[in-house]
């Protein structure tokens, strides 16, 4: 099975969307893509570089994924960097589309229906109220306008998303109203009171603000749970030791971790964690396991047993030969067991997303003929 990383995805439709690319190709038997990691599994005898080009030809991005320690460790880091700064753009967007949308909120929906008191003499005109609604709805969708650019981007590839079905929203909603505050500018002109005051109704600035406002916030608790995808396997990741002692020509050598090659001869002293899967060669101890086993006794090691990585030598010295190392420990089989179960979706799920991969299609199709 091969494991891939996917960028670009922005909704249930998109990894839809990614998943019948893929699955398109020949050879390729079963796909798997998870939104909330950025992840697809592949299996088959499609190439990489077959899968590749197939999700780059539906509109996205996809890189190999590694499957040793270290590489999964580099990819892991790159995911919660990749998060933190997500987070950090959402926040930065948040807060003052929040802001704009309280002060729209107060102008439209305060004052006309709770009598809530306006600065200066706007009260007595109601264009002005109306002009500083037409600004702020401007200055949230200028903050938001990532939705317009991606949801554009979509739709003109002919395979629109979330984001499509917000630009849409919230851009109708503020030409609308756009287009009837000048109707309205006309009446007062015209002195039709009655007709401007049935024209100040047909405005929804506020709900052309509020749509990408309440989007973001959305993509900012997304943005939180996918950060935390990848605490479970930094754990994992983090229980092994960087460096290793071992023994060459008689002498003892501190090296790292990734020098360590079957048949190499290492020593572990109290406290140290074992490097490596290995066998005993000298020495007794006791060795905590519980980080693979969840044993909480240690386990007794003499001379032909076996020892595993990231497990904990406790009490006396022991010299050992290297059996796995690299993405054959069983550690590392742990940290892809967990991987790739992160990245299986549950029945439910796979219908949820063959809904997704219909539903923009069919909200744009009745939005239209209605």
């Amino acid at each position: 099975m091969l494991k891939f990383d996917v960028t670009g995805m922005s909704c249930a439709a998109c990894s839809s969307r990614v998943e019948k690319a893929v699955n398109g190709l020949e050879g390729v038997t079963e796909c798997s893509v998870n939104l909330l990691t950025n992840s697809m599994n592949v299996e088959g005898d499609a190439t990489p570089e077959q899968i590749i080009a197939a999700v780059e030809k539906a509109g996205y991005g996809a890189a190999l994924s590694g499957d040793n320690k270290e590489e999964a460790e580099k990819t892991a880091v790159q995911s919660e960097d990749a998060a933190r700064e997500e987070k950090l753009i959402l926040k930065n967007r948040l807060l003052p589309s929040l802001g704009f949308l309280l002060l729209l909120m107060y102008l439209s929906m305060g004052h006309g229906m709770f009598g809530w008191p306006l600065p200066g003499g706007m009260a007595d005109n109601p264009l002005t109220i109306c002009l500083w609604q037409l600004l702020l709805t401007a200055a949230v969708l200028v903050i938001n306008q990532k939705f317009f650019v991606s949801g554009t981007r979509s739709l003109l590839r002919g395979a629109p998303n979330m984001d499509t079905l917000v630009a849409l929203g919230a851009g109708a909603a503020f030409v609308y109203s756009t287009y009837n505050l000048f109707q309205m500018a006309d009446a007062v002109a015209a002195t039709d009171l009655d007709e401007a005051h049935r024209l100040l109704h047909d405005l929804y600035f506020e709900s052309a603000a509020m749509i990408p406002a309440l989007i973001t916030v959305g993509k900012m608790l997304e943005a939180r749970a996918k950060g935390k995808t990848t605490d479970a396997l930094q754990g994992l990741m983090q229980l092994a030791p960087s460096k290793a002692v071992i023994i060459k020509d008689g002498k003892e050598l501190n090296v790292d971790i990734s020098e360590v090659t079957v048949g190499t001869i290492f020593a572990v002293y109290p406290g140290e964690s074992i490097p490596v899967d290995g066998i005993v060669l000298e020495g007794q101890s006791a060795v905590d396991e519980a980080a693979l086993t969840g044993e909480s006794i240690p386990a007794e090691k003499q001379p032909e047993d076996k020892v595993y990585g990231a497990t904990i030598n406790q009490s006396g010295y022991l010299k050992c030969r290297a059996t796995n190392v690299g993405k054959d420990t069983v550690l590392s089989q742990i940290i892809r067991m967990v991987s790739e179960a992160s990245a299986t979706k549950a029945p439910i799920a796979k219908t949820a997303d063959r809904v997704a991969g219909i539903f923009v299609p069919v909200v744009l199709g009745i939005a239209f003929v209605t």
